[in-house]
């Protein structure tokens, strides 16, 4: 069970080090209104709150997302798919996806692959979030370069949640779902789930929106894999899920 504001927290606690430069900024700016001239206090002000506003917005946006819009009792997912026998989940480094399915299809054969490499994936964050959750039991280390341990046909449900945006190279992106698309079954189905290069998001989290992949990015990795969306779900105004089936017309 997550706890209250456990989303919010993750952020905070994982990109520690940007919230420590935005609050010592302000602070400065603070001080340089209480203490400075006169003449210089409104634009004090007007820095601090063009310094305030855009963290307080990104932060409530993500306590909004991640702790209250339902987001993570994926009533957008159980239910709209059939029940598989197989399931794949593929994460980075952070796996937040394996154990609410592992509980909601307890009967499935359920294989966690980690396509982490702290070589090519740098980011700091994912490194704090790997620090402080333990991985997956028995999770499988895959590499995004290289074809996936398992048959081809093999997987009813292939799920990668707010992690495949990691894979920051188009070609190894379309690579790798590649092979996603050679291992599930012909009635299979891939759920992929992000957050978009899209205006809402740069709203809420300003130039942090180029950590992002646009639409039309992840619409021409999906064709160049050979999947094609059977479905397009707004999970909220800033997550987006696909849920893609192998494209027959594909050779």
């Amino acid at each position: 069970m997550r706890k209250p504001l456990q989303g919010l927290w993750n952020v905070v606690r994982f990109n520690w080090p940007l919230y420590l430069v935005a609050g010592g900024a302000a602070l400065t700016l603070v001080a340089g209104w209480l203490a400075g001239p006169a003449a210089w206090r409104p634009y004090a002000g007007l820095l601090l709150a063009l310094a305030l506003l855009p963290l307080l917005v990104s932060l409530l946006v993500t306590a909004y997302v991640y702790d209250f819009s339902g987001l993570y009792r994926f009533d957008w997912l159980f239910g709209k798919v059939p029940v598989p026998a197989t399931l794949l989940t593929l994460s980075a480094g952070f796996d937040e996806i394996s154990a609410p399915l592992a509980r909601q299809y307890p009967a499935a054969h359920l294989l966690a692959a980690d396509f982490y490499d702290a070589a090519r994936h740098t980011e700091p964050s994912i490194q704090r979030a790997r620090r402080a959750y333990p991985p997956y039991p028995g999770i499988l280390a895959v590499d995004t370069r290289a074809a996936l341990p398992l048959a081809a046909g093999s997987i009813d449900l292939a799920v990668a949640f707010l992690a495949a945006h990691e894979i920051r190279d188009a070609t190894e992106r379309a690579a790798f779902f590649r092979e996603i698309a050679r291992v599930l079954a012909p009635a299979g189905t891939l759920v992929v789930t992000e957050h978009l290069r899209d205006p809402a998001n740069f709203l809420a989290y300003t130039v942090g929106f180029l950590h992002f992949h646009s639409r039309r990015a992840w619409l021409e990795t999906f064709r160049a894999a050979g999947l094609r969306v059977e479905r397009e779900v707004k999970i909220t105004p800033f997550i987006t899920s696909f849920f893609l089936r192998q494209d027959g017309s594909a050779a």
